[in-house]
């Protein structure tokens, strides 16, 4: 693969046990809008179940079976993913233009990002996709009280399907969506449709669309719907989320040692960052995204509009709050260069 040759996506589908993952990549795998992917399915314990489910439509789906992708398994999900292109390569696969990998629901996407970047291998080939979640509107209460990474799953997501939504009251519903509002409030909302009809705009998100323009940048920002006060909301927790905003531009050096110096620290508990940037020098936008230690590599895109050049950096943490994460950039940024304080518009 030369280097203009563009990077193939691997787009991640997760969420909690019985959200209806299996259901979404049964409908993925019949549409022909996804006929030229490759998938991944990652099953928990020795016996695989979805390649079952999924009958004779998954035949050439790659079943990973000896546990959790994102940690048991880090390594073998880089020999199936370098096996894969070594097959497509040889022309043992058919040519594929993406990879959707299907977590066990006990798996925290954000590790498999890593994989990606980390293996000298795959980031040629690779990289990150979208994030999908689906959260099971039955259950969500019960399984966030009681896994941890249901939050994770949550946190990282860059588009999000509320499952059996038909089967909770009014009342549940909106409780379950003024939680995962809470804690990414951000993230782009997908009908319920979303599970037997499937677009390809399914997995479009983030700046790795061709000539993407400023404001499909400040789409891929989203919504921020600012979290309403309720009984799910009120015991969150440690969970954070929370929009930066910047007047004039910044200084890249200065802004990428201290975010570096922040992901050595605290990388653990920045679930989620992404944000435009405007450079220094550069009159181009600077897109910048992450998931808990990695940070891809950053992405230009068309110039900025004469009327918005701020920046916008999104959070999501845990334990860590704005005004901490906003008053450490300020006195780096001050400390270095001429640079206006960052605002916290919502928290």
């Amino acid at each position: 693969m030369n280097d203009t040759t563009p990077l193939l996506p691997v787009h991640v589908i997760s969420g909690f046990l019985g959200s209806g993952k299996t259901t979404l990549l049964k409908s993925v795998l019949a549409s022909e809008a996804f006929g030229d992917s490759a998938v991944l399915i990652n099953e928990f314990g020795d016996v695989g179940l979805d390649d079952r489910l999924l009958g004779d439509i998954a035949e050439d789906a790659v079943l990973l079976s000896s546990g959790c992708v994102c940690c048991t398994i880090r390594g073998e999900l880089s020999e199936a993913l370098r096996r894969l292109l070594s097959q497509r390569q040889d022309g043992k696969i058919p040519p594929f233009k993406r990879i959707v990998l299907e977590t066990t629901g006990l798996a925290d996407p954000g590790p498999i990002a890593s994989t990606i970047t980390a293996d000298p291998v795959l980031r040629h080939h690779l990289r990150p996709g979208t994030n999908l979640t689906l959260v099971d509107a039955v259950n969500a209460t019960a399984s966030r009280q009681q896994h941890p990474v249901w939050e994770a799953q949550v946190a990282v997501a860059d588009k999000l399907v509320i499952s059996k939504s038909d089967l909770v009251d009014n009342d549940q519903l909106s409780e379950i969506q003024h939680l995962i509002d809470a804690i990414n409030p951000a993230a782009q909302r997908l009908g319920r449709e979303a599970l037997h009809q499937p677009s390809d705009e399914l997995f479009a998100s983030g700046p790795h669309l061709e000539r993407f323009s400023h404001s499909e940048v400040k789409t891929w920002l989203g919504p921020w719907r600012i979290p309403i006060e309720s009984k799910a909301v009120a015991h969150l927790g440690d969970i954070k989320s929370f929009r930066l905003g910047f007047e004039g531009d910044v200084d890249w050096t200065c802004f990428g040692l201290w975010l570096s110096m922040l992901l050595n620290r605290h990388g653990s508990n920045i679930m989620r960052v992404k944000g435009v940037l405007h450079i220094k020098g550069d009159s181009r936008p600077v897109i910048l995204h992450g998931v808990q230690h990695t940070i891809h590599p950053p992405e230009h895109v068309e110039t900025w509009p004469e009327s918005d050049r701020r920046s916008d950096l999104i959070f999501i943490t845990h334990g860590i709050t704005a005004k901490r994460v906003a008053d450490s950039l300020a006195a780096f940024m001050s400390a270095v260069s001429d640079h206006t304080s960052p605002r916290i518009f919502h928290e």
